[in-house]
């Protein structure tokens, strides 16, 4: 069966719905996420906590969906020379919701103090890290519908990563350099925690990367 005909079948659309599905939960959880650490930054304990509610939530059905499309990936034997880059790249999602589950964990447990006048920043660095998350949707979609499109959506994934990783260095040279009020202990709290909102851009880098590689498989 040529490439162009493996997901135009009727148990194809099913299998790329169940992706679909798996693919507007991640977008869910990035919502949840933000509102997450909006919540945490601006004092509001009662948002946050329905938050990581509805966000163990969500982990939850990420990780049934996720099963459901490995059984189909192992069930479908047309899609057996892609089955290995599926699994691959539903590893590198779970790895994303690992991140903003347990980033929001952490918050609750280690209750970080971050001063008033760096909220803005954490909030922006949170927007850059989901925005560059966001972008691997269609990314994704695109491999199973226009697989040559997929290099656009990957482009965008780098720069965010790049504006987000820039933005963190920021926050962390600020916090060494200009607060000199906090103890050193402190610092390297809001040091960890700002590399940890860094590091789910980089997760969506690895998402980015594995696509290409896909993209590339599918064209040959």
């Amino acid at each position: 069966m040529k490439w162009s005909e493996i997901f135009s079948t009727r148990k194809s659309q099913q299998f790329i719905a169940s992706i679909d599905r798996l693919l507007g939960t991640v977008d869910t959880s990035l919502l949840i996420f933000k509102d997450g650490v909006r919540c945490y930054l601006y004092n509001d304990a009662e948002g946050f906590a329905e938050n990581l509610s509805t966000m163990a939530t969500l982990e939850s059905e990420a990780g049934a969906l996720r099963r459901e499309i490995e059984s189909s990936l192992y069930s479908r034997g047309s899609l057996i020379r892609s089955r290995g880059d599926i699994m691959r790249l539903l590893e590198r999602f779970e790895r994303i919701f690992s991140i903003i589950s347990d980033d929001l964990v952490q918050f609750e447990i280690e209750a970080p103090k971050i001063p008033q006048e760096l909220n803005k920043e954490f909030m922006k660095l949170t927007e850059l890290a989901t925005l560059a998350v966001e972008t691997t949707i269609p990314g994704t979609k695109d491999y199973f519908t226009e697989p040559g499109r997929v290099s656009e959506t990957t482009n965008r994934v780098y720069f965010y990563e790049k504006e987000a990783v820039k933005l963190s260095q920021s926050i962390k040279r600020t916090v060494f350099h200009d607060m000199d009020h906090l103890k050193l202990s402190e610092k390297f709290h809001l040091r960890y925690f700002a590399l940890h909102i860094e590091d789910l851009s980089k997760a969506a880098v690895k998402v980015a990367e594995q696509l290409s590689v896909m993209a590339i498989k599918r064209s040959l």
